[in-house]
């Protein structure tokens, strides 16, 4: 790979789309792109860039399309299993300090650009998205909001006429 920083771009095609769409329960995936700067390092393969998508989720309510625009950075360090050692390292051992960037072990002798922009993608979307009818829907079957289920405090009568002065 070499010293020098490699610039990546990805775009996933519409088949990988469906089935991404499929594996993180979204209702499509209409882009999916990522740019990366990739750069070899004492420590492994440092990962740098930007996740670009759009898609279409469903509301946790009612199941109403929720569109979605996602646009997160990306910084993370592949690093050989432990026990392996990268064929240009020339250190013996290397150690991370409890700052640096996320590490993810690289399988199979390579990394998964693709996958990286899919993980970061599904990461940065709202887990319990909800549309705008999703409060009536809610109220119209009968669930009530955490301030209407909380009881009623029992010092409030007590704190009133402290208040007072009664």
């Amino acid at each position: 790979m070499g010293s020098d920083p490699r610039e990546v771009s990805i775009s996933a095609r519409e088949n990988e789309r469906t089935a991404l769409a499929k594996r993180f329960g979204l209702i499509a995936i209409e882009r999916l792109e990522g740019r990366f700067t990739v750069r070899q390092e004492a420590a492994g393969v440092a990962v740098r860039g930007r996740v670009t998508a759009t898609v279409t989720q469903a509301c946790s309510v009612t199941g109403d399309p929720i569109p979605a625009q996602v646009d997160e950075g990306v910084e993370l360090r592949f690093v050989h299993p432990t026990g392996t050692r990268a064929p240009a390292d020339d250190e013996d051992e290397y150690e991370l300090a409890g700052g640096e960037i996320d590490t993810v072990e690289i399988e199979g002798g390579g990394i998964d650009l693709g996958e990286t922009a899919a993980e970061t993608m599904a990461l940065a979307l709202d887990p319990f998205p909800r549309s705008a009818r999703a409060a009536e829907v809610l109220r119209e079957a009968g669930v009530i909001s955490e301030e209407d289920a909380r009881p009623a405090n029992p010092f409030a009568a007590l704190k009133d006429k402290l208040s007072r002065g009664d």
